[in-house]
């Protein structure tokens, strides 16, 4: 039994609004992928930009050399293409152009079928009044919680 791989964007949620979100396929090396299912990857400080003929290419995304990997290993942070449909590339690409908005990976993960897959979202970032007020909405639920435990 296979275990499951399932690397987080923590920081994504807190840093932007998600508005939407699509899965999308990553073209990976032999290495990498082995690199991926041993955990050694973080995409927390990565994002997703087109390049001239309009495909879409995941930046900054780290993935640790493989440990048994010679001379044919991989760079940990090079540019990695995603797969998706042409109608999302073009949809994507409209809203980064127009209004402004990012795309950031949200979540790593090896499908039932050994693919690697990236699950990514179109996000608009939060100002810093945005970021007090999570912060402040996160506490209150905190000590909420904290409050019906004590009582029962």
């Amino acid at each position: 039994m296979q275990k499951t791989i399932n690397i987080l964007n923590k920081k994504a949620k807190f840093q932007y609004e998600i508005l939407d979100k699509y899965t999308a396929g990553i073209v990976l090396t032999g290495t990498e992928i082995k690199s991926i299912r041993d955990s050694k990857a973080s995409i927390t400080e990565s994002f997703c930009e087109f390049n001239e003929q309009n495909e879409l290419f995941v930046i900054n995304m780290t993935i640790q050399e493989y440990r048994f990997g010679n001379i044919y290993n991989h760079a940990p942070k090079a540019e990695r293409k995603l797969l998706l449909n042409r109608k999302e590339l073009k949809k994507l690409e409209k809203e980064v152009n127009n209004s402004g908005l990012t795309i950031i990976p949200l979540r790593l993960f090896i499908n039932e079928n050994g693919y690697a897959k990236l699950i990514i979202a179109l996000a608009k970032g939060k100002k810093l009044y945005d970021k007090r007020e999570t912060i402040k909405d996160r506490d209150n639920k905190r000590n909420l919680a904290r409050i019906k435990k004590d009582f029962n």
